[in-house]
């Protein structure tokens, strides 16, 4: 029998080898194949919509610093027919499309500060909102005052790629009116505001504390009785907590303070004291995840997502050090929240499905 299981295990080793040289000797052929089957499926993946309620989408869930795998702060909140991205952070745009939401059909973007690494992914994102549907109109882009400095800056930085897209694809593709932004300022509010409302959708604006950051908001969405709140950048905040009362979720911020003090430690031995600066100064104006907890408890909320995570984690196997006490200052559910993350709210409904579409 054991010589038996050694010629078994011979011709298994050969069928594997011939397979292997197989392969590399048709590598372009097998190449070719899988990649044209990808595609397919890429292209081809179910639309994401918003169905009866809300839908929320973690689009971006990291943070500029390095060593996180995670795109820059986005958040996609889509009821009926409207689709609104928060934020725009580096990487953002791409993941829309992952996960099947074509930036195309994109009808404003909300702005809750302008640190760069909420605004830098915004040149994508309107590129692909201004091929992908051939707009002809500016992308409307809302936020506190100083918007419109930021719709101005991005105008003039694309200003000749712009004039590139267009002479090479022309009116039907790249209209020369579309492409740009258009600014919509609410000032800095000092208490809830309404900044949009619309086929039954509102979306209030209010402020949050990330001084020296000012104005800093936060937004809450409302559509058939479902309501999403995003923190935006903050430490813990009354005003967000008021503006949140009876949500179903809230997607807070949150850093761990015990994990970055290990990271400024480790940063400061190896001699890079400018960056071991800033991470001591962040810690001031960010809410740690038991305070976002807290928060949420206060709010009296359903569920709580927390996004814009610092210190990068590498594997989920790090998220219980993450979450520290959060769990016994909430009782409702805690996410945390990774790219691709999904939550939809139906309408008539308390209920919330949380998936991940890629």
């Amino acid at each position: 029998m054991r010589g038996l299981w050694r010629k078994f295990a011979i011709v298994a080793v050969a069928a594997v080898a011939v397979a292997i040289v197989a392969v590399l000797l048709c590598q372009a052929q097998v190449g070719m194949w899988v990649y044209n089957r990808a595609a397919v499926q890429r292209v081809a993946a179910p639309p994401l919509g918003a169905g009866s309620g809300i839908v929320a989408g973690l689009c971006g869930t990291g943070s500029p610093m390095p060593g996180s795998t995670r795109a820059g702060a986005c958040t996609v909140i889509l009821a009926g027919k409207h689709a609104f991205v928060v934020d725009a952070g580096e990487g953002s745009a791409r993941n829309l499309v992952r996960m099947g939401i074509d930036p195309g059909r994109v009808d404003a973007v909300f702005l809750t500060h302008f640190h760069s690494d909420h605004i830098d992914g915004l040149g994508p994102l309107n590129l692909l909102h201004w091929t992908g549907a051939a707009a002809r109109s500016p992308l409307p882009l809302f936020g506190p005052q100083g918007v419109e400095q930021v719709a101005s800056g991005f105008r003039q930085a694309y200003a000749l790629d712009h004039g590139y897209r267009f002479a090479h694809h022309g009116d039907a593709i790249a209209p020369a009116s579309g492409g740009t932004f258009q600014a919509i300022s609410f000032g800095a509010p000092t208490q809830p505001t309404v900044v949009f409302e619309q086929d039954g959708v509102r979306v209030t604006a209010f402020p949050v504390n990330h001084r020296p950051v000012v104005p800093a908001v936060g937004y809450r969405f409302d559509y058939r009785g479902r309501s999403v709140v995003v923190s935006g950048d903050t430490a813990q905040s009354p005003s967000l907590e008021h503006a949140a009362k009876g949500a179903d979720l809230l997607i807070h911020e949150a850093l761990q303070p015990r994990m970055l003090a290990s990271l400024t430690g480790a940063l400061e031995h190896a001699g890079r004291g400018n960056t071991a600066r800033i991470t001591r100064d962040i810690v001031g104006y960010h809410a740690t995840p038991e305070q976002a907890a807290q928060s949420a408890s206060r709010a009296g909320v359903r569920a709580l997502a927390l996004t814009h995570l610092v210190p990068p984690l590498p594997n989920r196997f790090f998220y219980p050090a993450f979450l520290g006490d959060a769990a016994e200052n909430f009782s409702g559910p805690i996410s945390v929240g990774e790219d691709g993350m999904v939550f939809t709210l139906p309408a008539g409904s308390t209920e919330i499905r949380e998936a991940t579409r890629f």
